[in-house]
């Protein structure tokens, strides 16, 4: 029975940045790193550091006496389930197979099988791969065209390597009434936040800035079949989860949100996350239009996809205010910094949409 056959993941949550479920545990003692490592034929742990990138699960640097590895401990509710992780282990190792910069985990010495339990959670132990995080805005164009020809290529090669999908009917997206009133909820939550500081009336202007939008742009809602095509992607493709190393990309990181989604969406999203300025959230569209001809160019979009997935993304980051709610419903600050830039690009993209449009789609 072939892999594409057998795989069966759950789709991507339709945000890449959605928050999670549930809220990040304590740090796994240097005790239990040890009893998993035990069950690798990597030997004795010697050391073991965390790795801070990243606001979902929990992850190390584990130094053993066969070598040094990364150690992920999968804490997420959303994705730490025994049957999808090793669904999206074997995607990896089928799409290293295809010769793509995937890093799959290593096997446990008993048994074939790529997720170990311990206490209660589980784990994942893969090699580790030198590199390093590089922000979009420092890549040379030759280089964001690379990105959009590496991320074409995966989509591509999913195809390959998962079962075949049916097209949807649709995509519902966000009602524009039901986001006026969560904003206004959330600026009077801001307004009441104590301490009050600086971010707080930041939140009050942006929010008052993004009830206006609303109002002006509510028209512009998506229709259901206005989604491009369904394919499976990644579901988390930024910087983050890219490590350069010699002029290329070394490994793409973190397959848990592997899942089908409009795919042309993904290759957008991407593109918000990686060219932006990281204080104003403004794309260098010199960057993006390179990065975009490039995936273009591998046939996993077409001009007309893309038109469509940036209208959708746009309209997305217009209605959503996951930040926020992590904030003031959760009291949970891990997204605190990234907001000022994400509400300085959504007003940007407002006043700028047409040459957005025209640098991910001509």
């Amino acid at each position: 029975m072939t892999f594409s056959q057998t795989l069966a993941c759950p789709p991507a949550r339709p945000d890449l940045s959605a928050p999670p479920i549930g809220t990040l545990s304590p740090p796994v003692p240097h005790s239990a790193l040890a009893e998993v490592l035990r069950g690798y034929r990597v030997g004795r742990l010697l050391t073991a550091e965390p790795v801070a990138e990243g606001l979902l699960n929990r992850g190390y640097r584990v130094t053993a006496e066969a070598g040094t590895y990364f150690l992920k401990c999968y804490v997420d509710a959303a994705t730490a389930n025994r049957t999808s992780i090793a669904a999206h282990h074997r995607a990896m190792a089928a799409l290293q197979a295809l010769g793509l910069p995937v890093a799959p985990p290593l096997a446990c010495a008993e048994r074939a099988r790529t997720v170990a339990a311990f206490g209660g959670r589980l784990f994942a132990l893969f090699p580790w791969v030198d590199g390093r995080h590089r922000h979009g805005t420092d890549l040379a164009l030759p280089q964001c065209g690379a990105l959009g020809t590496l991320l074409g290529r995966l989509h591509g090669a999913l195809d390959d390597v998962c079962a075949p999908l049916a097209q949807p009917d649709g995509y519902r997206s966000a009602d524009p009434l039901d986001s006026a009133e969560l904003a206004r909820d959330l600026r009077r939550r801001a307004r009441a936040h104590r301490p009050y500081g600086e971010l707080d009336t930041l939140v009050e202007r942006r929010l008052a800035e993004r009830l206006e939008l609303l109002a002006e742009y509510g028209h512009r809602r998506p229709a259901p079949q206005a989604a491009p095509p369904t394919g499976w992607t990644h579901g988390d493709f930024h910087g983050l989860n890219l490590l350069h190393g010699d002029g290329r990309i070394a490994a793409v990181l973190d397959w848990d949100k592997l899942g089908p989604q409009p795919r042309a969406e993904e290759a957008v999203r991407a593109a918000t996350l990686v060219f932006n300025d990281r204080t104003s959230g403004v794309l260098d569209l010199v960057r993006v239009r390179h990065y975009s001809q490039a995936y273009r160019a591998t046939g996993a979009a077409t001009a007309e996809h893309l038109a469509a997935a940036v209208h959708r993304v746009w309209w997305e980051r217009l209605n959503d205010f996951w930040m926020l709610q992590w904030r003031y419903q959760r009291a949970d600050h891990r997204a605190d910094p990234l907001y000022p830039a994400a509400a300085g690009q959504l007003a940007w993209w407002c006043q700028e949409y047409e040459q957005v449009l025209d640098a991910f789609a001509n």
